[in-house]
């Protein structure tokens, strides 16, 4: 793994600029969330490139993804799927209408509720998921394993665990 820290990078151009017109403003944020900004871009690049081979982006990831972390028999409901989404239902229901056209999940009545529907996962949706995500975890630890030790990765993991939580 490569532990060596690299030098001088865009965000620090960046605040750097600010620094000399105002060198009375503490830049420290800017330059903790620009990385991370900045690196949530790189990811979803690298991950969605991940993913294309099994005909899906990031958001058809997600919504299988959703399914399958949910256990068997792989079902919820649009309104689960949208609040763990935190998408609107517009756009969720056309990632399922994409989904279920590719045979990868099923839309049926809810049995409970006469005007719900439940979504599953189909088997095939079980398989290509199954496939994606190891695909999409190699090009993450690829990331890490290029930059941190397991120790520094873990310690990132907590700091930002510890941000998160602070901030919603």
């Amino acid at each position: 793994m490569n532990t060596q820290t690299p030098g001088h990078d865009a965000v620090d151009a960046i605040t750097d600029q600010w620094a000399a017109v105002r060198p009375d403003l503490d830049t420290l944020p800017m330059a903790v969330f620009g990385r991370i900004y900045r690196l949530s871009n790189a990811m979803r690049g690298k991950v969605d490139k991940a993913y294309a081979p099994y005909g899906m982006a990031l958001g058809e990831f997600d919504v299988l993804a959703t399914l399958r972390r949910s256990g068997e028999p792989y079902t919820l409901s649009p309104r689960e799927l949208t609040a763990t989404l935190m998408i609107t239902t517009g756009g969720m229901t056309g990632r399922l209408d994409k989904l279920e056209k590719a045979g990868l999940l099923t839309r049926s009545p809810d049995p409970n509720d006469r005007r719900g529907l439940r979504v599953t996962l189909s088997e095939r949706g079980k398989e290509l998921v199954d496939q994606a995500v190891g695909a999409g975890l190699a090009e993450q630890r690829a990331a890490l394993e290029a930059a941190l030790t397991d120790e520094e990765a873990d310690q990132l993991a907590g700091l930002l665990r510890k941000l998160l939580a602070a901030t919603v």
